[in-house]
């Protein structure tokens, strides 16, 4: 008999398997949609001083709604004109492609991977079929992902799609998962935090804040996912900073 008993989590696999829902797209008027708007003006109001175009959505562990939140606010600012490039670095569990209904045979870790000292984009950025975003999906599930989001190869892909496109927006995975996104955050101009409601504990966001601290990247937010009730602004809100500890 073992000595140790790890208790397997079980997590859903539902936007993995059909795709974030993109209500942004399926219905623009409705107020959720209208959220998603509002989530990306308060992240402009972040940027008064120096333009963010790199800017990553995480949250603390999977299934807290933090691709859904990715693919439909980088929608609101393709919908606003901006061109998007939005990329799926959840190395592990990707979902951009089942959302998008596109390939994934070929995508992020086919440019990280490469020998190639030249990629041609154009095989590897796909329209979305919405107007002004482009999308990367993940590629093949590799062995290292830490350690090629983290590689001076993704810093050089970073450099080169910036000039192409007025933001990036990337889907990283959940800080207290793996090490990818501190591997990652580093070459971002902010992030922002994805909370579930009911679900999040609060150890976990403090931990996770705690984690992008010493990462030293910039937390922009949080959004507060699958929020219950009549004053909850139809399921999503935004907040700024740390936390309460840093007032």
């Amino acid at each position: 008999m073992g000595l140790f008993k790890r208790k397997n989590k079980k997590y859903s696999t539902d936007t993995m398997d059909n795709g974030a829902m993109l209500i942004t797209v399926a219905d623009p008027k409705n107020p959720v949609a209208e959220q998603f708007r509002t989530i990306r003006t308060n992240i402009h109001f972040m940027s008064v001083d120096k333009p963010l175009r790199r800017v990553a959505f995480t949250s603390s562990n999977v299934s807290e709604g933090k691709s859904t939140v990715t693919a439909n606010v980088a929608i609101t600012w393709a919908q606003e004109g901006k061109r998007v490039l939005l990329i799926d670095a959840d190395l592990r569990r990707s979902t951009l492609n089942t959302t998008f209904g596109v390939p994934n045979h070929h995508g992020l870790t086919t440019v990280l991977t490469s020998a190639v000292s030249e990629i041609d984009l154009s095989q590897v950025i796909i329209d979305s079929g919405v107007e002004n975003l482009d999308v990367l999906p993940a590629g093949p599930v590799p062995p290292n992902p830490s350690e090629l989001l983290n590689s001076q190869r993704m810093t050089a892909f970073l450099d080169a799609v910036e000039p192409i496109y007025d933001i990036i927006v990337l889907d990283v995975p959940p800080l207290l998962e793996v090490t990818d996104t501190q591997a990652l955050s580093g070459k971002l101009d902010g992030v922002i935090l994805v909370v579930r409601a009911g679900v999040t504990q609060k150890a976990a966001v403090s931990r996770a804040v705690e984690m992008l601290k010493i990462s030293k990247a910039r937390l922009l937010g949080y959004v507060m996912n699958d929020v219950d009730g009549e004053d909850a602004a139809y399921g999503y809100g935004y907040g700024y900073g740390y936390g309460e500890e840093e007032k």
